[in-house]
């Protein structure tokens, strides 16, 4: 049997975060992208119009937009990954993937980390 996941994508969305492994790097907030994809099943949510039934991707991003507040970190994989257990934590899609560009190669479009995590799955109790 085949199961198919529906996607809640938020792309691109533009945050300011402290970001860089050295100090003067991370003195201001500088600008990143974020791009989370949260699997989750939304179909009774669609059926019923119901926001209650599915995951509220205005509450997701701005949540996101506070992340960064009185924070640093010194790399960008350290950003996603904690931003993947944020949102699994508090908004509990079945898998999420998150991606942070940065724009720090005057050479390149951007640099950018891509994470996936997903909840642990749950044990089935045998009754043998």
């Amino acid at each position: 049997m085949t199961h198919t996941m529906d996607q809640i994508v938020i792309k691109d969305l533009e945050v300011f975060y402290r970001v860089g492994v050295s100090e003067q790097e991370r003195a201001q907030p500088q600008r990143l992208l974020l791009t989370v994809e949260m699997a989750h099943p939304f179909a009774a949510a669609a059926g019923r119009d119901d926001l209650e039934q599915t995951i509220n991707y205005y509450t997701v991003a701005q949540r996101l937009l506070r992340f960064g507040e009185a924070r640093s970190w010194k790399l960008i994989e350290t950003v996603a990954v904690e931003i993947a257990a944020v949102v699994l934590r508090e908004f509990a899609p079945k898998r999420v993937s998150v991606e942070v560009k940065k724009f720090v190669l005057p050479e390149a479009a951007c640099v950018s980390v891509r994470v996936s995590r997903a909840l642990p799955r749950r044990r089935r109790v045998s009754n043998k």
